[in-house]
């Protein structure tokens, strides 16, 4: 078991459904996707170019789904949280419910049409 794969196991409840539940949809729709643990949580990468992570914050009871290329990102940007970050915009998730598959499968279908796109945006 790869070492993502076996820290989203150990998550507690609700996190690890969210978790699970946002990986058969990242990895569904981009089966080419590689799961790997850098940072200390799951990041996905995109040949071999970083794509998006998932990032449990237990203190504050929800799942983020970060984008690596999210200054480049134009859709649902009202539903992008970037509080307190720079760069970074993610999707956020306290429930399984919460989960709008349709919002997060255009969001991530964007990030991969702008997978060549670097980090930062530049001017």
């Amino acid at each position: 078991m790869k070492p993502a794969e076996d820290y989203i196991l150990n998550q507690p409840e609700p996190f690890k459904s969210i978790l699970l539940h946002l990986q058969i949809l990242i990895e569904g729709a981009f089966p080419e996707v590689d799961l790997q643990f850098k940072w200390k949580i799951p990041f996905y990468y995109l040949h071999n170019k970083p794509f998006c992570y998932l990032n449990p914050s237990k203190k504050k009871g929800y799942v983020d789904v970060a984008f690596w290329a999210s200054a480049h990102l134009t859709k649902y940007n009202e539903l992008l949280v970037t509080e307190n970050r720079k760069v970074v915009k993610s999707l956020r998730y306290k429930t399984i419910n919460d989960i709008n598959e349709e919002v997060l499968l255009t969001v991530l279908e964007e990030a991969y049409r702008l997978k060549g796109k670097g980090f930062y945006k530049k001017k």
